[in-house]
């Protein structure tokens, strides 16, 4: 079963938080696990570690992976001043110069994380995952991660200390090399839009069944496609329910390994 890790430190703020009581309800520990995804990759889970009889907590975080901004979301961010950690690669940092600076205008409400150089998905040999090339090399991994990491800074951002991988799936060895370099993973329990593909309905109704401690993971570079606006609306729910958002960067983790888990209880909502 899943073991709780010792926190690495407090890194709880009243901003991040919204106050000293969430804080105290937050504990800056994220419990983590790699599940199975098949043809030996592994997808890493994470959650926020909330007490019970906090306020519904999660996390929302959002891949940028390239192309453009999606407003319906960003500005229903902005409408509700709901906090969201952004994991962005290099090709959409260069292709929304304006977004970037109006996310550097608000720390407060979003964070910079690395999603990658060029979005190419950790993991090794000659394949591709969902479509895309994956990097294929050890080298390559390091090369996705550092240059990715400092384009963020690179905006004026702080050096992200969080990582994403395409697709979400690493190799074994790309993970454990990964974690090598002194960058935590950010896996994911709530899978919101499955690489906004889904239905805005169910997008929504996804998004509005979060579970206490959820980190959720959806897409904010899908303008065209109908999910965006189930993640305006799911978010709209989860807010008028009364739950509370943090960013992903406000607590610390350590890695851990546990078995495959169940399916998130929301998935059920879709046919």
């Amino acid at each position: 079963m899943c073991r709780l890790c010792p926190p690495r430190g407090p890194r709880l703020s009243r901003r991040a938080f919204g106050g000293g009581l969430l804080a105290a309800a937050v504990q800056p520990v994220l419990p983590e696990c790699l599940r199975p995804a098949g043809t030996g990759l592994l997808e890493p889970a994470l959650r926020l570690a909330v007490q019970a009889g906090a306020p519904r907590t999660v996390a929302l975080t959002l891949d940028a992976c390239g192309g453009q901004t999606d407003h319906r979301i960003l500005d229903q961010l902005l409408a509700l001043s709901v906090p969201a950690t952004i994991f962005a690669t290099g090709l959409w940092l260069a292709a929304n110069p304006q977004t970037v600076a109006l996310l550097r205008s608000r720390p407060d409400l979003f964070s910079l994380q690395n999603h990658g150089e060029r979005h190419l998905p950790p993991v090794l040999g000659d394949r591709r995952v969902f479509g895309l090339p994956v990097a294929g090399t050890m080298e390559a991994v390091h090369r996705e991660v550092q240059r990715g990491a400092g384009l963020i800074e690179a905006t004026g951002a702080p050096r992200p200390r969080w990582y994403r991988g395409a697709a979400g799936l690493y190799s074994p060895d790309a993970l454990a090399g990964i974690r090598a370099m002194g960058v935590w993973i950010a896996g994911y329990a709530l899978n919101a839009d499955a690489g906004a593909s889904l239905p805005a309905a169910a997008v929504a109704r996804r998004i509005a069944a979060a579970r206490p401690g959820d980190v959720i993971v959806a897409h904010v570079n899908q303008p065209h496609r109908p999910s965006g606006a189930g993640v305006a609306e799911g978010i709209a729910a989860l807010k008028q329910a009364g739950a509370a958002f943090v960013l992903l960067d406000a607590a610390s983790t350590e890695p851990l390994d546990c078995p495959e888990r169940a399916p998130h209880p929301s998935h059920k909502l879709v046919g």
